[in-house]
């Protein structure tokens, strides 16, 4: 279990988060829901081990990273894989990319054994890379090269590099933000197929329709705190804070530090009464995601 508890992190002019409390069991699905620029990507990044929380402690299965040596911290790292908004793909094919994460994880034997295996034809990883492919819909890309990617494969191919070494705990930073209904199905499949093989997963998201679509939890994070946690359904129909209930509603006016006029005199974070955030009707199964799929592609 990935575990964090009363997390603050800070940057340069203050803390950005603070006071946080949240965990991702194997096999479960917790998304974090807010506004752009309340801390999401902090949060994530903390879970992730890459930076030190200023306060609190995050722990893997109850050891805390940064109370130990950094060989043991880097195992640690190695057990959590982070998707970010943007691909990051290299200048190789899919499959080159795919691998990657797989051979920096790998002991050095391991590495020298791949390569001998790969001057005969013959490679540890390559079974690893095709079911992470096959997994995003990708199957049939792994020669091609990255830049000939779409920007959504480009994503998906990224979803597969942190699937392929089968990480405990995947964290996926808006990993649909850009992506159209088709590939952002596929990238839903794939979250639900992690679940599946017990990976524990975390998504951030300001799209509240996907939280409720894939999350057996949310948490609502606003101004760098998580002011509502529970099990999704909970948390959408019936909020414990007014602030999370408003948020969830489309009612709530989320303002920046310094915010800017937007056209029409409106302000950042306001929702308009035609674009306000309706909870659909049904839950997400796999099924529904994969019609949805099949629809856009028509």
């Amino acid at each position: 279990m990935l575990r964090a508890t009363d997390v603050a992190q800070s940057y340069g002019d203050g803390p950005v988060v603070r006071e946080l409390s949240v965990e991702v069991a194997s096999g479960e699905v917790v998304a974090v829901i807010g506004p752009s620029g309340v801390g999401k990507t902090t949060l994530l990044r903390t879970l992730a081990f890459a930076r030190e929380p200023t306060d609190g402690r995050v722990t893997l299965d109850g050891t805390d990273p940064w109370a130990v040596g950094a060989d043991e911290r880097l195992a640690l790292r190695r057990r959590v894989g982070m998707v970010f908004q943007e691909p990051g793909l290299f200048d190789a094919s899919v499959a080159r990319n795919v691998e990657y994460g797989l051979r920096v994880r790998r002991s050095w034997s391991e590495r020298l054994g791949d390569g001998l295996r790969s001057l005969v034809g013959s490679n540890g990883t390559a079974g690893a890379v095709r079911e992470a492919l096959e997994a995003v819909g990708l199957a049939g890309a792994a020669d091609r090269h990255a830049g000939s990617l779409s920007g959504g494969e480009a994503q998906r191919a990224s979803f597969a590099r942190a699937l392929a070494y089968d990480p405990d705990v995947l964290l996926l930073d808006e990993p649909t933000s850009d992506l159209d209904p088709r590939n952002t199905a596929v990238v839903e499949e794939a979250i639900a197929a992690a679940r599946a093989r017990g990976i524990g997963v975390v998504v951030a998201t300001h799209d509240m329709h996907q939280a409720e679509r894939v999350a057996d939890r949310a948490a609502v994070l606003l101004d760098g705190r998580l002011i509502e946690t529970g099990p999704t359904d909970r948390v959408f129909d019936d909020p414990d804070d007014p602030r999370a209930r408003r948020f969830i509603n489309g009612e709530l006016v989320y303002r920046s530090r310094a915010p800017p006029r937007l056209s029409g005199g409106r302000e950042p974070g306001t929702w308009p009464a035609s674009r306000r955030w309706r909870r659909p009707s049904a839950r997400w199964s796999s099924g529904g995601a994969a019609a949805a799929a099949a629809a856009a592609a028509g």
